[in-house]
């Protein structure tokens, strides 16, 4: 929400200097997110006069110009718009002066052979809503060798606050003003149009056949106006604020949209066919809308149509072909109530934004549609002349017959705010709320037709509704009560409430993290000390990247996603860490690794956690083994750390070959617990992928299927006992096929003596001279504890046999001689 302070002093009676209306803003909770200060920025801009504008002597689309500037020096300026001309007031800019809109800092020089002091700049080049294929055209009373910013109204403050969707009385001028005034900064100016009697019958009528959209419309024809280009105040409070001014009749609703909050659409009457306008649902008919694109209304979204067909869709965007332009001499306004739910679901559909839209969809003043009418309607006849008819009107004004109830003891025990009763129930008059009752204890409140936010208790006997519906009902009756305190609070200031520090329990703090959290974490930090870097991606991406990882199913697309490429929930981290790592390349970053903890979707829109992780590239540089590329195992190597981590018996897990079609299908796989469940996915990402996304060939990748880890069962934990005999390491060397798992071997030699053999472990794999074709030589070192006594050789023997026979009998492996 933008505005000017000359804007805000329109409703706001005050004194205050800007800085402390800025900071009373934040403090009240409408947050200022700007302050443009355009007279900083326009200074060096002045008023100056074409004396003579002739084609440059070398070039066919430049003109040499002599312009005044009024110090009594002509300045030689070549200027190459198309509307340069002799006797024509415009912008000057003189050597040294920055142009916002291009970027630039004028010098002096020359243009195929003619010099130039200067420039002649267009709305775009100082950063102004306007026609930037010319230069400025001013009136020929403009003052030469006045500043321009001053003339043009631009040389004061432009303020920008961020509004909640639950204010949408803040989204006006006048509501801002009215909080300002509530907060003790100034007197809030009333606001009382004369009512105007209308003359004859309005030549355009209203039906509502779709009340449940729009409970309630007015409208009137004004007769014989004379449109054309507002006025210089007009078009300065519409600049201000970033809009373009259009007509005189366009931009009257523009300015009330946003001086009262009040979105009012203007209709040219003799363009309306029928003599009506009928609010009703869609059918699938579509029109052209005044911001120049097609649009088709569907069976829930509200339209107007009349005779010919639909003129516009309600609250959001009127129709091109009943718009007001400088051959209009009659007019309809619309001045309605949408509901608001309705306008957001069309808006959402449709992806049309307007500032009516905004306003509609956070609500507005539900009772203020005669007196907006005619204030609007006063507006056209002092701007554009014309004769007011009576009004037409659709449907009925709705009830509004809000309280709320505040208890003073409230502000102190859950607002932590010493504020006495006067001062509350006085800010709360401020705001506009009315005192219905008061006693010693409580008050009893009216709320404001402009305040939909603060809620409204059910109207039920709590003596007839036993249970959890009186619990309901006193939840209901605490919510406004709430939100008085809120306005309270607020005004006064949250800064002003003293900070109280949490109870403290115990000495001993009770766990933060739950057992899910504390693994989560863990497993954060275990990747983190392996070299990984930690990312934090959207989980949504484009569809056609989702569907490259197997998962786009309409399902998971995004009805109203935040921008056209982010329409998809991920099916896994990984495609979005692939995007993020693609840019790092782009960017000379070719080795590098990342992961993320974080939410994967499936098709029925439910949710897993998981751990991802993708490495491009080398490993680092190191004086012990040179750099390598990354490969299938690494990714493993990465998924086995975090899985030992977080406690899961590893000798019970197995490796398989294979896995999702976005791997390379030779180089992947999984680990598994069992033969259900997948802990983790690893390998090389396809060649086909990489080369979509423009990652290098090679990338590996792993995923961590956190969900799928069962929690570490609690047990007791005995004393260690230290063994008392020494240990006894035997290696073997076996000739497998070359299709053995490593791991297959290591289970089986690890099985033939499950009580003395504790650790099994693979040191040399070897493939060549002497060994078969076909085969591969493993060697792998069994360390054996004795536990009652020491073993003789004979039993040592014995226990060797048996793990060469079990290695036989599970991989047909044989001893290697």
């Amino acid at each position: 929400m933008k505005f000017t302070l000359s804007w805000l002093k329109t409703w706001l009676e005050t004194d205050a200097a800007l800085e402390d209306i800025l900071t009373t803003l934040s403090a009240i909770g409408l947050e200022v997110e700007g302050v443009e200060n355009r007279a900083a920025t326009l200074a060096p801009f002045v008023i100056a006069q074409v004396i003579e504008a002739l084609p440059h002597p070398n070039a066919d689309r430049l003109r040499a110009c002599r312009v005044d500037v009024g110090d009594g020096v002509e300045r030689s300026v070549v200027c190459g718009a198309p509307n340069a001309r002799t006797g024509l007031r415009v912008v000057f800019a003189p050597p040294g002066a920055f142009v916002p809109g291009s970027g630039i800092t004028l010098k002096i020089g020359e243009i195929r052979g003619v010099k130039s002091e200067g420039m002649l700049t267009s709305f775009s080049e100082l950063g102004l809503e306007g026609d930037g294929e010319g230069i400025i055209e001013l009136p020929a009373d403009a003052p030469v060798g006045a500043g321009y910013a001053k003339w043009a109204g631009l040389d004061e403050p432009v303020i920008e606050i961020a509004v909640t969707p639950n204010r949408g009385d803040a989204l006006s001028v006048r509501g801002v003003a009215r909080d300002l005034a509530a907060a003790g900064l100034g007197v809030l100016k009333p606001f009382a149009p004369a009512p105007i009697a209308g003359s004859g019958a309005s030549a355009v009528v209203w039906r509502n056949a779709f009340p449940e959209a729009c409970p309630w419309v007015l409208g009137r024809t004004v007769r014989h106006v004379k449109n054309g280009e507002s006025p210089d105040w007009l078009k300065q409070r519409l600049e201000s604020v970033g809009l373009r001014p259009i007509n005189t009749l366009a931009d009257i609703t523009n300015f009330f949209t946003h001086d009262l909050g009040r979105p009012l659409h203007v209709f040219d009457a003799d363009k309306v066919a029928g003599g009506f306008l009928e609010l009703r649902r869609g059918n699938g008919e579509s029109f052209t809308g005044l911001h120049g694109k097609e649009v088709k209304a569907g069976a829930e979204d509200c339209i107007i149509a009349d005779a010919a067909g639909v003129q516009s869709l309600a609250g959001i965007v009127g129709g091109e072909a009943t718009g007001c332009d400088e051959a209009t001499t009659s007019v309809f306004i619309e001045c309605a109530l949408f509901d608001r739910v309705k306008i957001a679901q069309t808006g959402q559909r449709t992806g049309i934004f307007s500032d009516a839209r905004q306003r509609f969809e956070r609500g507005i003043d539900s009772q203020l549609l005669p007196q907006a009418l005619d204030a609007a309607t006063a507006m056209i006849i002092e701007l554009c002349g014309g004769e007011a008819s009576e009004i037409s009107e659709g449907g009925a004004r709705p009830d509004w017959s809000r309280t709320a109830k505040l208890r003073f003891e409230r502000i102190s025990s859950f607002g932590g705010s010493d504020i006495g009763p006067d001062e509350a129930v006085a800010s709360l008059e401020r705001l506009g709320f009315g005192v219905r009752a008061r006693d010693a204890a409580s008050v009893t409140l009216a709320v404001p037709s402009w305040r939909n936010d603060v809620a409204q208790p059910p109207a039920l006997d709590q003596a007839d509704v036993p249970g959890a519906a009186q619990a309901a009902i006193g939840a209901a009756e605490i919510e406004p009560e709430v939100d008085l305190i809120e306005e309270v609070l607020r005004l006064k200031g949250m800064d002003a409430i003293t900070p109280v520090s949490l109870p403290v329990e115990g000495l001993i703090q009770a766990p933060i993290y739950t057992p899910k959290q504390a693994r989560t974490a863990l497993a954060r930090r275990v990747l983190a000390s392996r070299g990984l870097l930690e990312a934090v991606t959207f989980s949504f991406l484009d569809h056609e990247t989702a569907a490259l990882f197997g998962g786009a199913p309409e399902s998971l697309r995004l009805a109203n996603p935040i921008a056209a490429d982010l329409d998809q929930m991920r099916p896994t981290a990984l495609a979005t860490l692939s995007l993020a790592a693609a840019r790092n390349v782009a960017r000379g970053f070719g080795d590098l690794g990342l992961f993320e903890i974080g939410p994967a979707y499936a098709a029925d829109t439910s949710q897993a956690l998981v751990a991802a992780g993708l490495r491009v590239g080398e490993t680092p540089l190191s004086a012990l083994a040179p750099a390598r590329k990354f490969d299938a195992l690494d990714a493993k190597a990465d998924a086995i750390a975090v899985l030992s981590a977080l406690g899961v018996p590893m000798e019970g897990v197995t490796t398989t070959p294979g896995g999702a079609s976005f791997y390379h299908p030779g180089q992947c796989g999984t680990l598994r617990q069992g033969p259900k469940t997948i802990l983790a996915a690893f390998g090389t990402l396809h060649p086909a992928l990489c080369a979509r996304l423009d990652l290098p060939l090679g990338a590996i990748a792993f995923e961590i299927f956190l969900d799928a880890i069962a929690e570490p069962k609690r047990r007791k934990k005995a004393a260690p006992v230290l063994p008392a005999f020494q240990p006894i390491r035997r290696d073997f060397a076996f000739l497998v096929s070359t299709e053995t798992p490593a791991e297959t071997l290591l289970r089986a030699a690890k099985g033939a003596e499950r009580n003395l053999i504790t650790h099994v472990a693979l040191f040399d794999r070897y493939q060549g001279k002497g060994v078969p074709e076909g085969q591969v030589s493993l060697a792998i070192a069994v360390t054996i504890q004795p536990v009652e006594k020491s073993f003789s050789e004979a039993e040592l023997d014995a226990i060797s046999a048996k793990i060469v026979a079990e290695v036989g009998k599970k991989t047909g492996g044989v001893l290697r001689g």
